[in-house]
């Protein structure tokens, strides 16, 4: 096993990504999912794990001016957290998303960062300091300002640590 990690930009490298997404999220799996219905921003940046060249683990990396609390605040988002099957358990999932923590406190323009977990995903992450969000977090979904819901809202503090109040991302949900 020969194992890389690239930050790559998000557009370009989609191409690359969307074979690991394919398998790992199939499109009839994912319309039976609770999100399933939801449109997503595409990641500025992508952190891939490769092995002999080939994408086995994803982390995507989002950055938004958002308010919490009726002030502006600087949101780096982290989404699309996907990995091989045959991959799994082996660590590569947290030296992703260590890594774009990373990218996000060397840029020092991010307050803190948000991801949206699935329940049977929230040890994973509360494992890795993240903690839960309790306010309401709202987003835009076809055009409207809608209270997202569908998925557990976790944060990791950067300069600030939100962790109630309401929180609106001026935008499309990562």
């Amino acid at each position: 096993m020969s194992i890389e990690i690239e930050i790559v930009t998000g557009d370009a490298s989609w191409p690359s990504v969307k074979p690991l997404f394919d398998l790992v999220w199939p499109r009839e799996a994912v319309e039976k999912l609770p999100w399933g219905h939801v449109v997503f921003a595409y990641p500025e940046l992508r952190v891939i794990v490769e092995d002999d060249g080939q994408p086995v683990c994803h982390v995507g990396l989002y950055r938004r001016e958002g308010i919490w609390k009726d002030r502006k605040t600087r949101i780096g988002g982290i989404g699309g957290v996907v990995t091989h099957p045959d991959y799994r358990r082996r660590g590569l999932a947290s030296l992703a998303l260590t890594a774009a923590l990373h990218t996000l406190k060397d840029e020092r323009a991010t307050d803190f960062a948000l991801l949206f977990c699935e329940p049977h995903n929230l040890d994973f992450y509360t494992h890795r300091n993240w903690k839960p969000f309790i306010g309401e977090v709202y987003a835009e979904q076809h055009g409207e300002r809608v209270r997202f819901d569908v998925m557990t809202p976790l944060v990791s503090y950067l300069k600030r640590a939100p962790h109630e109040g309401e929180m609106d991302l001026c935008g499309l949900p990562w």
